[in-house]
């Protein structure tokens, strides 16, 4: 095995505590959950992204805020990005800002690319022009592969394409990532800039706190808190589910990699779910309908619906060998813990508490030697 990340609880009082982060999107679902993470490990965080999505959103609802520096800006726009990051003078990037879904892509081809592309792009010569970055982690998306609709996991090393917008827009800035890593950062120079850059890849995340339209566990959780009946439009696609949490811990566990050897994990990687919990859309909300009990009802929405891939697994073999990455979390566990954070949400319950709980009972199960 090469380079271990180490138990998660490890990183508390060793590489977290101190550094400098700076997260796009942090007013987003994955940024708020990192944000929080962060916070709990010590860092030193400031974000840079537009208003939250959402009305409710888990950066207001969670106070995510409260201990982070937050800058409002669109990653479109590079003078103003390039002043947050040049004032923050971060050692560490995360780059999470994105359109992330499909269906709004074919409704906004352009914006879709502009940000997810074009935005990609600024935040690279950002770095470019900060002295004090060493690690970059831009998060991109499992749908960047050239999707052929096999059972066969999607390696790094697969070609990649995209059906929709939104696909495609992710796949091209994998090829603005490797670009600008080939001709500004080279690995073989690294020595000279000093600067690691690798891109993510992971699959439907899945947790409490996400209210974006047009998404399964969301549209489920709104349904049933209402009592309406949930429209499903593809009940057979078949999706890798996992916790927000398990990528992320892949973020962070990439992100110190590159911090403390670049040359060795520059590069793109996936981090997925176990094969096994690759399951349909139907199969999701026959469980939350069970387990939410009374006011639980679903139909099948037989409308026209734009095109969206079948099936998609990811091989996160990679990750297993070289950074001692793996999920530790079920399916079953998954949903279980966000169908937890939104019941007690519903309650009136305190969010921020919440997502540090989860976020510390995540870390000691991670922590157990069974789970690496």
């Amino acid at each position: 095995m090469g380079h271990e990340c180490g138990p998660v609880e490890d990183m508390v009082d060793t590489f977290w505590r101190g550094k400098r982060v700076f997260l796009t999107g942090h007013t987003g679902f994955k940024g708020s959950w990192l944000s929080l993470w962060l916070q709990s490990l010590g860092a030193t965080v400031a974000g840079y992204a537009l208003d939250p999505p959402s009305t409710p959103n888990l950066f207001e609802a969670a106070q995510v805020g409260s201990q982070m520096e937050s800058v409002l800006g669109d990653v479109c726009n590079l003078p103003a990005m390039r002043a947050a990051i040049a004032d923050f003078k971060p050692e560490v990037v995360f780059h999470l800002a994105a359109q992330s879904l499909v269906r709004p892509s074919y409704q906004d081809p352009l914006g879709t690319y502009h940000t997810n592309v074009i935005g990609t792009a600024n935040l690279l010569e950002c770095v470019r022009d900060c002295a004090s970055v060493r690690a970059l982690v831009v998060v991109t998306s499992d749908k960047c592969y050239e999707n052929r609709g096999s059972p066969h996991p999607y390696r790094e090393t697969d070609p990649l394409g995209g059906y929709d917008p939104y696909s495609s827009s992710k796949a091209c800035a994998e090829l603005v990532v490797s670009a600008y890593r080939s001709s500004f950062f080279p690995v073989e120079r690294y020595l000279e800039h000093h600067v690691a850059i690798a891109s993510a890849r992971a699959g439907n995340v899945i947790g409490g706190g996400d209210w974006a339209q047009d998404r399964l566990i969301p549209d489920i959780m709104r349904g049933f808190s209402s009592a309406r009946s949930v429209p499903i439009r593809n009940p057979h696609a078949t999706r890798p589910w996992q916790h927000v949490l398990e990528p992320l811990r892949g973020y962070l566990c990439l992100a110190q990699g590159l911090f403390q050897d670049g040359t060795k994990f520059s590069g793109a990687w996936n981090f997925g779910p176990q094969e096994g919990d690759a399951k349909p859309v139907q199969w999701i909300i026959k469980r939350l309908a069970e387990q939410w009990g009374t006011g639980a009802r679903w139909e099948i929405d037989k409308g026209q619906h734009p095109h969206e891939a079948n099936m998609l697994q990811l091989d996160w073999s990679k990750a297993a060998q070289e950074l001692g990455w793996q999920p530790v979390l079920s399916l079953a566990e998954a949903l279980d813990m966000t169908l937890s954070w939104y019941r007690e949400f519903l309650a009136g319950k305190n969010s921020r508490k919440k997502c540090l709980e989860q976020i510390a009972e995540y870390t000691a199960k991670a922590a157990q030697p069974s789970a690496r």
